[in-house]
């Protein structure tokens, strides 16, 4: 069944002078007990090491701690709802059930505006097999 939450926080961080990576993300309020979703890329191309890690994609972290890297299928932003699919292999490193994520957006529209114009550049990070075959924002 897909996770459902209602966003009231969104952010786009991606000042190379201020953030240590490029970040956007959605969240509930209640930081201890709310559900996150964090998408996250380095500024500067992947290195040696990243590649072969794994870790030369995007990555997406849920409040956990959860971490996977380029496993972001789809993502669609229609009306007020941000759609995310996940690959299944991913569901057990991030602490999901269900690879269908759906945020219903309420944080204020100028937060969803920089969310909205920084997290393609971050999906587009990296490796080319590891992008997400559709970004609809």
């Amino acid at each position: 069944m897909t996770h459902r939450f209602t966003a009231r926080v969104a952010c786009g961080l991606d000042d190379p002078n201020e953030d240590d990576c490029m970040l956007a993300g959605v969240a509930e309020p209640n930081e201890e007990e709310g559900f996150s979703l964090l998408f996250m890329c380095d500024f500067d191309a992947p290195d040696s090491q990243e590649v072969s890690l794994g870790m030369d994609t995007h990555c997406v972290v849920t409040p956990d701690q959860g971490t996977a890297y380029g496993y972001v299928r789809e993502v669609e932003l229609s009306g007020d709802v941000l759609r995310v699919t996940l690959d299944p292999a991913s569901l057990n490193d991030l602490g999901l059930a269900d690879p269908v994520v759906e945020a219903v957006l309420r944080a204020p529209a100028a937060d969803v505006a920089r969310m909205r114009e920084v997290l393609p550049r971050i999906l587009a990070y990296g490796r080319p097999d590891a992008h997400p075959s559709l970004i609809t924002m």
